[in-house]
């Protein structure tokens, strides 16, 4: 059997790259996802289109939005190059996921649901060791050396006004993302507010069933 082709959607903090990183040893396909496509293609030729720079290098070096367009020929050559996928942080809206249509197709799309109010506690419940760079969560993985839960910080975009907006953005533009295939029949949801191994088992579950 070929290795499945899985697109993963929800919110921050709903869980997706720890179900991704499950679902990548698993299943033995490519973890893509948009911010590694596009540092893997960042001298990608894009002369042809009829965009400000040549590369994708550029916008990425000023800091600017590489445009849409950019964004899913990297995408589309991400997939073309991998011997089965999940797609993580693609499409963000629905002009992408139409382009996506023409790109692949996909063998299972999963959504992780998650309430509100748990993402707001998951996101502004994390907390970084700027010494190391590593991720912990107050709740849920707190370290476990007394030294270094003295010198955790919490990132900008952690706090809960930044996290409340990131969400609103994720309401806007890529909630019809989920709609949009909920309307086709190709979605298949799952509790994402229970603990990892348990939402994982489900979307094992999941997987297996629809290819």
């Amino acid at each position: 059997m070929a290795q499945p082709r899985i697109l993963i959607l929800g919110a921050p903090g709903a869980g997706k790259g720890t179900q991704s990183a499950k679902i990548t040893d698993h299943f033995d396909v490519d973890h893509v996802t948009t911010g590694d496509a596009l540092r893997a293609n960042k001298d990608m030729d894009i002369s042809d289109m009829d965009t400000e720079y040549d590369t994708p290098r550029e916008y990425m070096d000023r800091g600017e939005l590489v445009p849409d367009e950019v964004v899913n020929a990297i995408v589309e050559e991400a997939l073309t190059q991998a011997d089965g996928f999940v797609l993580d942080g693609y499409p963000r809206n629905l002009e992408q996921a139409e382009e996506l249509e023409g790109m692949t197709d996909l063998d299972v799309v999963l959504s992780l649901d998650v309430s509100e109010e748990e993402l707001v506690h998951r996101l502004t419940g994390r907390r970084m060791d700027p010494e190391t760079g590593d991720i912990y969560h107050l709740e849920y993985n707190p370290p476990e050396d007394p030294e270094v839960e003295e010198r955790l910080v919490q990132r900008d975009d952690d706090t809960e006004e930044t996290v409340k907006e990131r969400l609103r953005v994720y309401h806007e533009n890529t909630e019809p993302v989920i709609e949009y295939y909920d309307e086709t029949g190709a979605l298949e949801r799952v509790d994402g507010e229970r603990a990892p191994e348990e939402v994982w088992e489900d979307v094992k579950e999941t997987i297996e069933s629809a290819t």
